[in-house]
């Protein structure tokens, strides 16, 4: 795989597809920039490059946009194919192969570089110098709680013993100057070590690298167990170390080439109101929480910084891109894991992760020896007990003559083949994300209710098996070949 070292060098990459479109007006960080991304989302238009924000520095810039799919329909995947150092026309299940290895893969620690070859360091600000204000933070959606910062960087964190690093990717918005907060989320691995330094009655450590080589982001969203440094696996999938370099003011170590590198300390002790922010489902999310209070010690980037953001909401932008793949390679891991007969699973970009599709092989009730209701009701435990799975609604369970990739085959198939009563299975009291406006205010509340499973399998073969009528499925070989032919 061809690693991509930094954002500069993902941009050349886009810039030769096509797939970028540079903006030299000035722009309004206050909801033009943000309406303007969510634009490039729903026409499927080349992610845009912002060279004047209002506001800002001169030379310093807004990325939008930047793993959503791609402007070209015949590569919809290339950001993301590009990001994990593949060819911009590999498929979904190119990616979601990769994403898959990337857990067993030897892992590779990251290589420390000094400061003098760390671009990141072009321009290092300290005390009375740092400033969050220099940077084109924008207001994203009309109802956002304020400025966000951070919507695609990686937050770095380590426990205080130094024996996990963490790389995740969470939201943060500007408070002032010198101040951030954002959602810490106590089960997640940010929250977990967060924890670990607020039993010691410390504030926690902390480095925020925006702009990083576009493989860090994604390896940041993946879901790994805890006590996986996700810099090892980067190393790994890309069989050489990605370079990293010390902070000024805390003990932690960032992408060399990152754009954007904010040091300080997450607090113990004072919080400030979060949010709302538009979200992955495609809704504001609820009123404002209180969450801990980053403080800023150090800012260091490069010349002519860029800033990336994610504005998100309705389908389809990285929340569900990136999530949807990794959600689905992990699925499949633990489905094949439990050798179970699945060929495929996907969550469809456009159900903003509400659903899951598992397609079972052919062979299935030779290899599996069961029920259709128990095969489903199987599978479905499994996907539920991922950390994906609670943000998932539904889990679709059909034959593998349907294409789980592609959602109108899908739909067709959850349509015509799940019987409306016999084929469907509750799984009551299971935890869901209380961003889920499907659920009930009390079930978000509680973060806790039903799930469903859909048996969709088509009978055994014989009489009461339907036929297919589609031209794949119904023409003999020969006739489609005679068609296909004519057609060139």
């Amino acid at each position: 795989m061809k690693r991509i070292p930094s954002l500069r060098a993902y941009l050349d990459a886009l810039d030769d597809l096509g797939d970028l479109r540079i903006l030299r007006h000035e722009v309004d960080p206050e909801l033009e920039l943000g309406a303007t991304v969510r634009r490039a989302y729903e026409t499927r238009a080349p992610a845009p490059l912002f060279e004047r924000v209002r506001g800002a520095a001169p030379g310093f810039r807004v990325l939008g946009a930047p793993a959503a799919l791609c402007s070209r329909a015949d590569q919809p995947f290339a950001r993301l194919a590009l990001s994990l150092g593949l060819p911009p026309r590999s498929t979904a299940r190119d990616i979601m192969g990769v994403l898959s290895a990337a857990h067993d893969r030897p892992r590779i620690p990251p290589r420390e570089v000094a400061r003098a070859d760390a671009p990141c360091k072009e321009n290092v600000l300290l005390d009375d110098a740092v400033d969050l204000g220099r940077f084109p933070a924008p207001l994203l959606h009309d109802g956002d709680g304020g400025r966000y910062f951070n919507t695609w960087g990686t937050v770095v964190a380590a426990t205080p013993d130094g024996s996990w690093t963490n790389w995740a990717v969470a939201r943060a918005m500007v408070l002032d100057r010198r101040r951030m907060t954002g959602a810490v989320v106590p089960t997640q691995h940010l929250g977990m070590i967060h924890r670990q330094w607020a039993e010691r009655g410390q504030p926690m450590p902390f480095a925020l690298a925006q702009g990083c080589e576009p493989g860090v982001p994604i390896v940041s969203g993946m879901p790994f167990p805890a006590g996986v440094d996700e810099a090892d696996v980067l190393g790994g999938l890309f069989g050489e170390p990605v370079d990293v370099v010390r902070c000024e003011t805390v003990p932690l170590s960032v992408p060399a080439t990152a754009e954007i590198v904010v040091e300080g300390h997450l607090s113990h002790e004072e919080t400030a109101p979060e949010g709302p922010m538009g979200e992955y489902a495609g809704y504001l999310s609820g009123a404002p929480r209180p969450q801990p209070v980053y403080r800023v010690t150090a800012i260091t980037h490069r010349n002519d910084p860029i800033l990336p953001v994610v504005v998100a909401g309705q389908p389809v932008d990285e929340d569900h891109t990136v999530s949807a793949l990794t959600a689905a390679a992990e699925c499949l891991r633990v489905l094949r894991a439990a050798d179970l007969p699945v060929e495929m699973a996907w969550v469809p970009l456009e159900t903003a992760g509400h659903w899951c599709v598992v397609t079972v092989r052919a062979d299935w009730r030779q290899r599996y020896g069961s029920e259709p209701r128990e095969l489903t009701r199987r599978i479905a435990e499994l996907v539920l007990a991922t950390r994906f799975g609670a943000w998932m609604a539904r889990i679709i369970v059909v034959d593998d003559d349907v294409d789980a990739t592609d959602l109108g085959e899908v739909v067709w198939a959850f349509a015509t083949r799940g019987h409306p009563r016999d084929g469907l299975l509750v799984f009551d009291a299971m935890p869901l994300l209380p961003l889920m406006v499907c659920y009930t205010a009390a079930e978000r509340m509680a973060a806790e209710g039903p799930k469903l499973a859909h048996n969709c399998l088509l009978p055994a073969p014989g009489p009461d098996r339907p036929r297919r009528c589609s031209f794949e499925h119904n023409y003999p070989t020969e006739i489609r070949r005679r068609v296909l032919e004519r057609e060139e």
